[in-house]
């Protein structure tokens, strides 16, 4: 095992997560605070906005007009997803940094919305990037940021591991 980085593998970067928390946590806190519901303060005109939402979904509020049976069915999925990270993250070595940095993040992601989904009963979410009025995108939070920059990170690596794999053999 030349690679090996001992028997807590990669959990150093469990601080990434606790920071991603830190923030999340923090920053919904603040909107929370300054914004009511719906009310929105444009950052850049025609594009990005801050604004107060709940969702009681998933992603792109899915599952939100259910009777409230999805919290507790998305906050299991994010406890056992947490779990195989912090897993993996242990059983990493010394050479997988990106790969521990992007678990890193969608853990700290995954915690942040699962806080406010047991704590709330609804994910809350600030930040809303639109066109001219015209499309919207869903409106996210710092957690759903780190998540998705995270799983990015995850796929590029699984091309990265594939084209290393492929000329190791050549």
């Amino acid at each position: 095992m030349p690679n090996a980085v001992g028997r807590f593998g990669r959990l150093s970067w469990l601080w990434l997560s606790l920071l991603v928390l830190v923030i999340d946590q923090a920053s919904k806190f603040y909107f929370e605070s300054k914004l009511e519901m719906f009310q929105q303060i444009v950052i850049i005109p025609d594009l990005f906005s801050w604004t107060l939402a709940y969702n009681t979904g998933a992603a792109f509020s899915f599952l939100a007009d259910s009777s409230g049976w999805q919290r507790w069915l998305f906050a299991l999925i994010a406890i056992v997803v947490s779990a195989v990270l912090v897993v993996w993250l242990k059983r990493l070595g010394r050479d997988d940094t990106w790969l521990a940095i992007a678990l890193a993040l969608v853990l700290g992601g995954a915690l942040g919305n699962l806080y406010d989904r047991v704590a709330l009963g609804h994910v809350i979410d600030f930040i809303l990037v639109h066109w001219q009025n015209s499309w919207y995108f869903p409106a996210f939070n710092v957690a759903d940021s780190a998540i998705t920059v995270g799983a990015i990170m995850l796929a590029l690596d699984m091309f990265k591991s594939k084209k290393t794999e492929g000329t190791a053999h050549d």
